[in-house]
């Protein structure tokens, strides 16, 4: 089993033609090193009147501070290998912010102008990151359709402009295949060194590539690994809801993504905003992490399905971003 693991991390830079490879840009080597390779942290408190222990991979101390430097540094690779972006193009991606902010920043260094197409509820922290960077921001009002508007005006901008490169990373492979070759082998081995095999995997829903890409990493080793995936109480689209406005920014986007293979998960479950609030502000003040709303969340679904699989079980997720971004909003 753990073969395949061993496979997806050594070899993951050989799935293209050597010839392809060759033209990925200098620039990929240096970003490379600020990116993944994130400590997998045991977080132990009392929970219910018992101590429970979970791991938690620390996708804040990422290059911009966010998982999605991963998705986005994968999506830009793989765009030059396959000759669909050139020096010189428009970057232009429809996001809640911390994908915005990872593909400013890895866009600028790598020389593109960057254009991000946002919903106008993202925190202001969220749009200062994106601006400091040096990325133009398109808000986009409720009633001009939201994510899914923001989506329909980056297609538009590509569709007279053969020089906009579109990551779409709610309908991209890529995005999937960032996880499955970095994120989810990571934790495997991270675990295996303790001799600790994952029992179950928690992740929050935005375009799905977290919980698919780790999740089909670690089927590979253990076909019997629970994947989780949790979306807010006010957007539950997953679990037959209604789209609808909500504060846990990044995951919830009001429809169900196209990189989502419901086959694949073995539940989904929703939480609120102010369960979600109370373990961000634990983890804050008990743990020393400063991490966003959406980590409370999968902190929050993680605790609860370990205390129902007991002691002995071993159960992962991920802190997605740091908490700066959201301090206006606390």
């Amino acid at each position: 089993m753990e073969n395949n693991i061993t496979t997806l991390i050594k070899h993951s830079e050989h799935l293209l033609p050597a010839n392809l490879i060759a033209k990925t840009p200098a620039r990929f080597k240096q970003l490379k090193h600020m990116i993944g390779n994130t400590p997998l942290l045991a977080i132990r408190c009392a929970f219910q009147g018992e101590e429970r222990v979970i791991y938690a991979k620390a996708e804040h101390l990422n290059m911009t501070g966010s998982i999605k430097d991963r998705m986005a540094f994968h999506i830009l690779k793989r765009a030059y290998q396959e000759n669909h972006i050139k020096p010189g193009d428009t970057i232009a991606e429809a996001t809640s912010g911390n994908t915005g902010i990872s593909f400013a920043a890895i866009g600028r260094a790598l020389g593109h102008r960057v254009s991000i197409f946002m919903p106008d509820w993202m925190s202001e922290e969220r749009v200062a990151l994106i601006k400091s960077l040096g990325a133009k921001i398109v808000r986009v009002r409720r009633d001009q359709g939201g994510f899914l508007g923001s989506i329909r005006l980056t297609e538009e901008m590509a569709e007279h402009d053969r020089n906009v490169f579109l990551p779409a990373q709610f309908a991209n492979a890529a995005n999937v295949e960032a996880h499955e070759m970095t994120t989810g082998p990571e934790i495997w081995w991270q675990l295996h060194h303790h001799s600790l095999r994952p029992d179950a995997f928690i992740a929050g829903v935005g375009t799905g590539g977290t919980i698919m890409g780790v999740g089909q990493a670690l089927r590979a080793a253990d076909g019997q690994v629970r994947l989780v995936a949790v979306e807010p109480e006010g957007s539950a689209v997953l679990t037959g809801g209604r789209p609808g406005p909500h504060p846990i920014q990044g995951i919830g986007a009001g429809f169900i993504p196209e990189l989502l293979d419901r086959a694949l998960l073995s539940e989904v479950r929703t939480i609120g905003a102010r369960e979600a609030r109370r373990l961000q502000v634990a983890l804050a003040r008990e743990e020393g992490l400063l991490v966003g709303l959406s980590s409370g969340a999968n902190v929050k679904i993680a605790l609860d399905v370990a205390a129902e699989l007991g002691p002995g079980h071993t159960v992962v997720t991920v802190l997605a971003d740091n908490g700066e971004r959201y301090v206006s909003e606390a």
